[in-house]
């Protein structure tokens, strides 16, 4: 691949609408993946796709760096539609790893440097460069067999950064890392976002979505539920949250239960009460005074974009669809 003119600036890293996407299934069955989602992401954002695996965060990735082609709709990334061009300013952090073991670090670096037309001493430098960047600059001659796995997930982001994107794609980029490789990666994420990429983050982690995004969108079975600041999201939720596991409740007792002192939200999904309260000390006691041996089970924590993602969407981040 060859060096190609950065595309026009535009307010917006990535734009789709109405846009649709259809896996066609063994047996001739087809199965929606996204189902007419329209999205706009700022330039220079931390943006967080949030949503259960089966949502379709996975598949528009995929239509972002052109993998793929809609069904139906309008993608464009950089101020232009997918192409080869474009892909040349775009870094992808696969969900599953996708290195040679019996490649060299520097090898690795050097082939995908030459894919994006790098090379000579401007690429032995960059290379130098970024796997300091990533803490495995001692590391360059190593076989990829014999790095940890935190290593080989530091080495895929090196790849990704090599040719300086413009836009960088990550897929569920922390799953299986121990908090401190999880937070060396966000460390070197955020300074590629400092220097002006924009990220675009595929996760069902809330906590990951919470700390280190801008702003959210949550995704529910390919449409757009919510978009906002995680302040915003999060926005009427009280300080705890209890989950509830009550298939029998009866309706008339929601709206008694909502009107409790110290209640804010409430949606009842069958078999699911959710409630964000001041207290979950004391409304525990009362709810089961209520409910005696009906409740199956109960679940409390503080509150977080999962609740949110409850409350706007009526179904769980562990839910589970087709694609994520």
């Amino acid at each position: 691949m060859t060096t190609t003119a950065a595309p026009p600036a535009t307010d917006l890293a990535a734009q789709v609408q109405d846009l649709s996407f259809t896996y066609a299934m063994p047996g001739g069955e087809q199965r929606p993946a996204l189902d007419g989602l329209t999205l706009d992401v700022p330039s220079g954002a931390v943006f967080g796709l949030l949503g259960p695996n089966g949502s379709g965060k996975s598949t528009l990735l995929s239509l972002l760096v052109g993998l793929r082609q809609p069904s139906a709709g309008e993608v464009r990334v950089l101020g232009q539609p997918p192409s080869a061009a474009i892909r040349a300013r775009i870094g992808l952090l696969f969900q599953e790893t996708s290195l040679d073991p019996l490649m060299t670090l520097r090898e690795t670096l050097w082939l995908h440097g030459r894919l994006y037309g790098l090379a000579g001493h401007t690429l032995r430098t960059t290379i130098a460069q970024t796997l300091g960047s990533v803490g495995l600059a001692d590391r360059a001659d190593s076989l990829v067999s014999t790095l940890s796995g935190g290593m080989k997930r530091r080495l895929e982001l090196a790849r990704v950064l090599l040719p300086s994107p413009q836009l960088i794609l990550l897929d569920e980029p922390t799953t299986g890392l121990d908090p401190d490789a999880e937070a060396a990666l966000w460390a070197r994420l955020h300074e590629a976002n400092q220097t002006g990429a924009t990220i675009i983050l595929a996760t069902n982690n809330v906590h990951e979505a919470d700390k280190h995004c801008r702003q959210v969108a949550f995704i529910h079975r390919g449409r757009l539920a919510a978009q906002g600041t995680p302040a915003e999201l999060k926005a009427g939720l009280k300080r705890d949250a209890v989950w509830v596991e009550w298939p029998d409740l009866p309706p008339t007792l929601t709206d008694e239960i909502a009107a409790w002192e110290g209640v804010g939200k409430l949606t009842w999904a069958h078999p699911t009460l959710h409630v964000t309260v001041d207290a979950a000390s004391a409304f525990v006691p009362r709810l089961f005074q209520i409910a005696g041996d009906a409740i199956r089970a109960i679940r409390i924590r503080e509150s977080t974009l999962e609740d949110a993602y409850f409350d706007i969407v009526g179904a769980s981040l562990s839910d589970q669809g087709v694609d994520g």
